[in-house]
C-alpha cells in the first residue's frame, strides 16, 4: 500500500501511544508491528520497551536483543563515566521490510532479576530519557509497550504523569486477559478524574477465536475494538523466528487500516467519563458465570498447626521511623531525597525543606508553606504518581499525606 500523506507536525513533540495488557498477550508482537506500520507509513517512531524482561524490539532487530538502559547506565557508572552516557548508546536504528523504512528502538529494563523494584527502574528510564531530550525529539510517533501490572506506579507511570496522551489495552477472549484490561481501564479512568490527559483508545483483540468475548466485555465497559487480530499458526511461526507479521498479507491489511486512523486520529472517539470498569460480579457475567453469595470457612491456627499444640511466635523486632532513617541515613539521605526532589522539580513543587518525623518519617515542606508526608521509601512511584494526580487536578492544598498510597489524604 502507498505511503501515508505526512501528518504537519507543529511542533518537535511526538505522540505517546501506551500499548497494555497482561503478560503473556503478545503485547511486543503487535506494537512492533504497529510501530513498522507506521514507519512504512512514512513516520519516524521509536518503539520503547517498558518492561524488565526487555524483549520488546526482538523481532523490530530481526532477532537481535537491544542492551538495556538500566545496563549501559549501570556499566557507566561504576566506570565513573556516566556524565558520558549519550542516547546513542541506548537508542538504535534497523530498517525492515528490506530497507523499506527506518525505525528507531529502546529497551529501557530494569534490576536483575530478584534485586530490585521493576517499576522504580521505569519511572528512573523515562528520567533519563527526558535527560537525553526525549520530547524535543523530531519523532511523529513514541510507542510504549508496558507489561499489564499497573497496581505498580512505575508501571503506571505513562498514565500517572500523562507521559502518553493515548493508551490501547490488548487482550484476547480469555477471563484472565480481560480481568487485566479491566484493570487498566480503571486505572486510567481514576488518574482521568485526578486531571490526568491520557485517553483510552480502546481494545486490540490478539488471537481472536471468534468466540465474541471480548466484544461483549468491550460492549459493558463502553470500549470500543479497535481492530481483532485471528489465531494463526503461520503468524505465530513468524513472531517466533523474529519476524514481521506484516510479511502476511491479510495481517498487513488489519495493521495499516489500524495504523492509518491512528494517524488521521480517525478512531472512534472515547469519552474517558462514560468508561465503566466491571465491578467483579458484574464482570463475572461476561462470562456466564456468578459469584457464589456465600462466606468461606476461615482456617483455625489449630488446622493450620497440624493439630500440634502452638508454638510462641519469635518476637517481631520493629525500629521506629527516626531509627531506621539514622540507620538507612545513606540511602535516605542521598538518591532517595535526589529522586523525591528531581521528580517534585518536574511537576514545579520545589523543596524548600527535607527532615524526618519520628511519627510521619519523611516530611517535605514545599514552595515554603505546603507540607508533603512521603513516610518511608517503600512505593515511592505511587506516591508520586498520587501527588502528580492532585497537582494536575488544580485543586488547593496545604498538606498531604502519602503514607498509605492506596488512600491518601489532602487538604
Amino acid at each position: 500500500m502507498p505511503a501515508h500523506p505526512k501528518q504537519k507536525q507543529t511542533s518537535t513533540t511526538a505522540r505517546m501511544l501506551a500499548v497494555y495488557g497482561k503478560g503473556g498477550m503478545g503485547k511486543s508482537f503487535f506494537t512492533t508491528n504497529l510501530v513498522s506500520k507506521l514507519a512504512l507509513l512514512g513516520n519516524r517512531v521509536l518503539q520503547l520497551g517498558c518492561d524488565p524482561k526487555h524483549d520488546s524490539c526482538n523481532a523490530l532487530f530481526g532477532g537481535v536483543s537491544l542492551p538495556t538502559l538500566g545496563d549501559v547506565w549501570r556499566e557507566f557508572k561504576e566506570a565513573g563515566r556516566e556524565d558520558e552516557l549519550a542516547p546513542h548508546h541506548v537508542i538504535f536504528k534497523t530498517t525492515i521490510m528490506d530497507g523499506a523504512a527506518t525505525v528507531y528502538g529502546c529497551e529501557i529494563g530494569g534490576p536483575e532479576v530478584g534485586r530490585g523494584c521493576g517499576g522504580r527502574g521505569i519511572t528512573f528510564g523515562f528520567d533519563m530519557l527526558e535527560k537525553f531530550g526525549l520530547s524535543q525529539w523530531a519523532l511523529d510517533f513514541v510507542v510504549m509497550d508496558f507489561l499489564g501490572d499497573v497496581v505498580c506506579g512505575g508501571f503506571a507511570t505513562p498514565l500517572s504523569r500523562s507521559l502518553a496522551e493515548e493508551v490501547i489495552i490488548l487482550c484476547g477472549n480469555d477471563r484472565q486477559s480481560l480481568y487485566a484490561a479491566n484493570n487498566i481501564a480503571s486505572a486510567a479512568k481514576y488518574f482521568a478524574s485526578m486531571g490526568g490527559r491520557t485517553k483510552l483508545l480502546g481494545l486490540v483483540v490478539n488471537r481472536d477465536d471468534g468466540s465474541g468475548v471480548a466484544a461483549r466485555f468491550a460492549e459493558k465497559i463502553n470500549l470500543p475494538v479497535l481492530a481483532s487480530i485471528p489465531l494463526d499458526r503461520t503468524v505465530r511461526e513468524l513472531a517466533d523466528a523474529c519476524k514481521l507479521a506484516l510479511q502476511e498479507p491479510r495481517f498487513d491489511v488489519i495493521f495499516d487500516r489500524l495504523a492509518r486512523q491512528i494517524i488521521d486520529r480517525t478512531l472512534p472517539e472515547v469519552k474517558m467519563e462514560e468508561v465503566q470498569p466491571l465491578a467483579y460480579k458484574e464482570f463475572l457475567s461476561v462470562f456466564g458465570a456468578e459469584e457464589p453469595d456465600i462466606v468461606p470457612d476461615g482456617a483455625s491456627a489449630e488446622e493450620l498447626f497440624g493439630g500440634q499444640p502452638q508454638r510462641k511466635p519469635a518476637p517481631v523486632i520493629t525500629l521506629g521511623l527516626m531509627e531506621r532513617a539514622v540507620g538507612d541515613k545513606p540511602d535516605m539521605d542521598a538518591p532517595t531525597r535526589m529522586v523525591v526532589k528531581r521528580l517534585l522539580n518536574e511537576l514545579g513543587m520545589y523543596v524548600t525543606e527535607a527532615n524526618h518525623d519520628p511519627k510521619k518519617g519523611m516530611t517535605l515542606t514545599v514552595d515554603g508553606y505546603t507540607t508533603i508526608c512521603i513516610g518511608s521509601a517503600d512505593d515511592l512511584d505511587s506516591k508520586i504518581a498520587i501527588l502528580a494526580a492532585l497537582k494536575r487536578s488544580g485543586e488547593q492544598f496545604r498538606y498531604v499525606d502519602l503514607r498509605r498510597p492506596a488512600s491518601p489524604f489532602y487538604r
